[in-house]
């Protein structure tokens, strides 16, 4: 590569990754995936490396996270909340300890934790009594959303026990399945958009200005990181444990959810055992946390700009299938929304068997070109929901004519509406159309 197409390459990564970094930290509405996006920027860094001419310190590369929101209150963290390093694969976890093993000459001992698919939060505690939460936000300055927050009931608002004078303590918010299950069921009696995934979900409550409303989402926390002068402990697992008696919900409350091993076939049979048994669990996790237990040997490793040297994160990969669109129906919601769904040749996804996945609207349709007899790639929307992501052109057949969204209610044969500045169409036959008079007496 010229000099003149990598200064081209690297200027087109870095407005990309941007844009996807301010679609993911500001918006909650990620345009891909998490191994999409580190493989966009493991290719900018390769360029930067490549051809130092070109450095900028405002590179994607050089960051820790993205812009924040205004809408709440700005505070900057005591501690910086970085984000981890990504791995997908065992020879990823065996250069992180070569890593480890040329920063120090100490036996390396680590602790092993799932890693949960919600929103960062850190929660300051002071003489035993909540006092604020915090978002990642860029990783030096989150947002409070302290009002937000106490309404988890699994956070304690007064700790017990012999707890620290002040400390900070970071993990994840989530939804879990059965939550999610259930609002997008009630969501949909209602004839309003059912949601895409749980993490997403659970960043909008959490952002939305009355806290009365987050109150009613069923969202629940894990903590897993204490930060403070004084601790307990000299490292990671025992701080944790600790914690746990001050009535704080951490890994310990399950077995298996936090290990401690002395070596990587160790780390690797905690990462096997989890992305075999994840789909168990009632909430959603995309990977693994591995961290170096020992306090003292966490800081004389460090970090790099963005990174602690001293953990990582093994992240699973999405299980993503091709199968063909047999067919394409067309489903009435009680106000008379209409969904269009693809019925599937049946396909295996994360040990579920997948006939059927919503189209969402015509809009969705024309974006993706789905024709009858495509083969598509379906992959569950947060491992729950199934959807299809995108088609494979080079199988599709000559005949394949392009789909028509239908004009007439498939139930009473009324002609659609569609309202302005709404994705669905509509059958207008509210006091004649049976699936939409069934819905109402269902909903009733």
């Amino acid at each position: 590569m010229s000099a003149e197409q990598a200064k081209k390459t690297i200027e087109l990564l870095r407005d990309e990754l941007r844009a996807h970094n301010h679609a993911y930290y500001v918006l909650s509405k990620p345009l891909i995936s998490d191994f999409e996006f580190d493989q966009k920027l493991k290719q900018l860094e390769q360029l930067e490396h490549d051809f130092p001419e070109f450095a900028d310190e405002n590179s994607p590369t050089k960051r820790v996270g993205s812009g924040i929101t205004t809408n709440f209150k700005q505070i900057k963290h005591k501690y910086p909340m970085l984000s981890l390093s990504n791995s997908y694969s065992k020879e990823d976890i065996l250069d992180f300890e070569r890593r480890l093993k040329k920063g120090t000459d100490k036996p390396l001992e680590y602790v092993c934790e799932l890693k949960y698919d919600g929103v960062a939060i850190s929660i300051t505690y002071k003489d035993g009594q909540f006092l604020r939460a915090v978002t990642r936000g860029d990783g030096i300055t989150g947002e409070d959303i302290s009002a937000n927050v106490k309404t988890v009931k699994s956070i304690p608002l007064q700790l017990t026990g012999n707890y620290l004078p002040e400390f900070e303590i970071r993990g994840e918010i989530f939804m879990p399945k059965n939550a999610f299950k259930a609002l997008n069921e009630q969501r949909a009696a209602q004839g309003l958009e059912t949601y895409m995934n749980p993490r997403n979900t659970t960043s909008g409550t959490l952002k939305q200005k009355d806290s009365s409303k987050v109150a009613t989402r069923t969202l629940d926390c894990f903590l897993y990181g204490i930060y403070g002068e004084r601790l307990p402990h000299k490292n990671h697992y025992q701080t944790l444990k600790e914690a746990q008696h001050w009535g704080i919900k951490t890994p310990f409350i399950a077995e298996k959810f936090i290990e401690k091993h002395n070596s990587i076939n160790g780390v690797m049979d905690f990462i096997e055992y989890w992305a075999e048994h994840r789909t168990h669990l009632d909430f959603e996790i995309d990977g693994v946390v591995i961290k170096v237990n020992d306090y003292s040997l966490q800081e004389e490793l460090g970090f790099t700009s963005k990174f602690p040297r001293w953990a990582i994160a093994y992240k699973f990969a999405t299980e993503n299938k091709s199968t063909i669109v047999e067919s394409i129906d067309y489903q009435v919601g009680r106000t008379g929304s209409i969904t269009p769904v693809a019925n599937l040749t049946p396909i295996e996804i994360l040990g579920t068997i997948v006939k059927r996945a919503s189209l969402h609207n015509a809009e969705q349709i024309e974006k993706l070109d789905i024709r009858i007899s495509d083969t598509v790639f379906v992959e569950k929307g947060g491992e729950i929901i199934p959807k299809v992501t995108g088609v494979d052109l080079s199988k599709r057949k000559e005949h394949a004519q392009q789909t028509v969204f239908t004009t007439h209610c498939p139930a009473c044969q009324t002609e659609l509406i569609k309202l302005e500045g709404q994705a669905n169409h509509y059958c207008p036959n509210t006091e004649g159309c049976k699936p939409q008079i069934l819905g109402r007496i269902n909903h009733f």
